[in-house]
């Protein structure tokens, strides 16, 4: 019974987004990167194939982060404001069940983007490679819902729930880059980069390292690999359940 309930929630859920025109939207900017990437590859001198994978591949990623984690918010909202959400909890379900299917209807809609925007991979990249760089994607639009979705549970409000569903996919797209500054030459010289080192290791052990998701060298070198996939697989399980844990002790602790 409460896995039906949950299993209608998701459903219903993905309809929204398919009525709301999130495909031919996702088909409009898959157009617009390929446009934009054969413009670069025109002017390109030389390996201008492995700049067009290399822009293609970050700008479809982009717009699949960008897109799953403003439809989040603005459902969640729009509910809420719909009173859609009273609605549900009047209904006798554990509130678990609503957030899960929630998550499940996020989870469904992720597929969308992966699979479209892998399929325009595999004119760059063997299958394998394709496939990985489409697993990937689909996990890091998981991790980006999840936390979405913990923001406007949180915050109920459009603009800071986006704000700071950014911000997290920003610092955690960067957050390797960002120790590699912190402990640079001299680092060891001044308290300060001690300190600001010491700090940069804190935050990254407690994001997700998406800079090792998606990655457009698998569609350039083509060096991606099983390992890779491991990692990339731990590491949206870890995450995912601790944002939904998060998120159902916020669901409950609510006066609705």
């Amino acid at each position: 019974m409460r896995t039906l309930a949950a299993l209608t929630i998701a459903r219903y859920t993905l309809l929204e987004a398919l009525r709301n025109r999130l495909l031919w939207l996702l088909l409009v900017m898959a157009l617009g990167a390929v446009g934009v990437s054969g413009f670069l590859n025109e002017l390109a001198l030389t390996e201008s194939r492995q700049l067009q994978a290399a822009l293609l591949g970050a700008v479809l990623r982009l717009a699949a982060v960008f897109l799953i984690a403003t439809f989040v918010v603005t459902s969640m909202v729009r509910e809420a404001n719909d009173k859609g959400l009273e609605l549900l909890m009047a209904l006798p379900l554990p509130r678990a069940v609503y957030l899960l299917g929630k998550l499940a209807g996020f989870a469904a809609l992720a597929v969308l983007p992966a699979a479209l925007f892998g399929a325009l991979a595999l004119f760059f990249a063997p299958p394998a490679q394709a496939a990985l760089w489409a697993v990937s994607l689909l996990c890091e639009c998981w991790i980006v819902a999840a936390f979405s979705l913990l923001c406007v549970l949180t915050l109920n409000q459009v603009l800071p729930a986006l704000a700071a569903a950014f911000a997290f996919y920003l610092l955690a797209r960067a957050v390797g880059t960002l120790q590699l500054l912190g402990h640079g030459a001299g680092a060891a010289h001044s308290a300060g980069q001690q300190a600001l080192g010491a700090a940069l290791d804190a935050l990254a052990l407690l994001l997700p390292h998406l800079d090792r998701f998606t990655r457009s060298d698998w569609l350039v070198y083509h060096d991606g690999g099983a390992a890779d996939l491991v990692a990339i697989a731990a590491q949206t399980v870890i995450y995912v359940a601790l944002m939904a844990a998060a998120g159902l002790f916020d669901l409950y602790r609510k006066q609705i």
